[in-house]
């Protein structure tokens, strides 16, 4: 009868460690955090383009980038000045002193002449151009992080799920053996063995509790949840062909919102380099004032038209014109590097993504079949006394490691494919 339990202790084990790859989880909050409805992937994803901070902060240059747009688009640059002004003159006369009022008002205007509005409006569509695909490549790394992170989830509810299958196989060994030994069928040793097992299993299942309290955390931290709870994750942790070759990743590199940004800010910094450049030349400032002058008998009325330009002797805009080249040159770096970067990145990951795809492919059809004729063999051989009790363990051990390094290689596998995807600029989940 001992025996017989044993082996239904085992079996039990083996069944609860077969479960596809590929099955729902769903793993209760822990105590200590408030209960929240569980999330899947695409709640998680609207909720943070809704409440995530960076991408908020993000969004809230716009008025910035459009209002100098505006200012930019002005028909003329400078606005036009209105002068007026009143004089109160005393005349002498003979034996008296004669008062007189008079007047004047005048409008002038400023007008550039090297075609800098041209070039201010340029650098402004330019700019706010580069802060929307910003805006655009600031969001798809928000959805990146939270998929790598809720991948993250999924993946401890998994491994606290396999934990809490190998403590209670490791407790029912335990019990067992502690019943036979009283019975003097096993020994001491076997008792010790059996119950340093059930105890290391009871830490891992601790340490894999305490792991997935931390990824819950970074969870509702990306998604602005409530600091009492933490969120609960609902999905599918299974292997999945890609959509894309390598060549596809590579000609959408260029396509990318970051990269798209960076041109726009070299075409912004190309156009305020002309701007500065254009500023040496004067502006040339048009006025015209009316006036009345003279005593009352023979008021004289004045117009004159007035033309003044600064004469560029002394200060040629070389403070500016520096700065904007350093400007341009540092984008045009920025941009040629991330345009390599990006390239060997995506390289680098899509290899990655196909070595993770063969460990996993390996685990799920040659070890896990393997372990689990090793399950039913060494069962069969423990009911006839061929082997021992620490034979039984170390088959269960394999197949609990084998279990662990699946589900491993499954959120490895994931977050590779995230990083692949938003590197490459490749649509995201939920996007077209």
């Amino acid at each position: 009868m001992r025996k017989k339990t044993l082996a239904m202790a085992g079996a039990l084990w083996w069944l609860a460690a077969v479960v596809p790859a590929a099955a729902q989880t769903a793993v209760p909050t822990p105590p200590q955090a408030a209960p929240l409805p569980p999330l899947t992937l695409p709640e998680a994803l609207a909720r943070a383009e809704q409440a995530n901070p960076a991408l908020r902060a993000k969004s809230a240059q716009l008025a910035a980038a459009e209002g100098l747009r505006t200012d930019a688009s002005a028909l003329l640059y400078n606005n036009p000045q209105l002068a007026v002004d009143q004089r109160r003159r005393s005349v002498p006369q003979a034996g008296a002193t004669e008062r007189q009022r008079e007047w004047g008002a005048g409008v002038s205007q400023t007008f550039e002449i090297a075609g800098q509005r041209g070039y201010r409006r340029e650098s402004a569509e330019a700019a706010l151009s580069a802060l929307r695909l910003e805006i655009a490549d600031t969001r798809r790394q928000v959805r990146a992080e939270v998929a790598e992170r809720f991948t993250r989830v999924l993946a401890l509810q998994r491994r606290v799920e396999t934990e809490t299958q190998a403590l209670r196989l490791f407790e029912d060994t335990a019990a067992v053996v502690q019943r036979r030994r009283q019975a003097g069928e096993d020994t001491r040793l076997d008792a010790n063995v059996a119950q340093v097992e059930a105890e290391r299993a009871r830490n891992q299942l601790a340490l894999a509790q305490e792991q997935l309290i931390d990824a819950r955390a970074a969870l509702a931290a990306v998604l602005q949840l409530p600091p009492d709870g933490l969120p609960q994750a609902i999905g599918t942790l299974a292997l999945q062909a890609v959509p894309y070759t390598l060549d596809a990743l590579l000609a959408a590199v260029q396509a990318q919102p970051r990269l798209g940004a960076l041109a726009a800010r070299e075409a912004s910094a190309d156009a305020r380099l002309r701007l500065e450049r254009a500023s040496v030349y004067p502006d040339v400032t048009v006025g015209m004032n009316v006036g009345r002058e003279g005593p009352g008998v023979a008021r004289e009325r004045l117009t004159a038209l007035t033309v003044s330009v600064p004469l560029p002797l002394f200060r040629r805009n070389a403070a500016g014109i520096g700065q904007a080249s350093t400007e341009l040159t540092q984008v045009q770096v920025e941009r040629q590097a991330a345009t390599r970067d990006a390239r060997a990145n995506v390289q680098a990951l899509w290899s990655r993504l196909a070595s993770l795809e063969t460990r996993v492919r390996r685990l799920q059809e040659s070890v896990l079949p393997s372990l689990e004729d090793n399950q039913q063999l060494s069962l069969r051989s423990r009911q006839a006394g061929q082997i021992g009790l620490l034979e039984l363990i170390v088959v269960n051990r394999q197949g609990l490691d084998a279990r662990r390094d699946l589900i491993e290689a499954l959120a490895e596998f994931q977050s590779t494919r995230i990083a692949l995807e938003l590197a490459a600029g490749w649509p995201q989940e939920g996007q077209p």
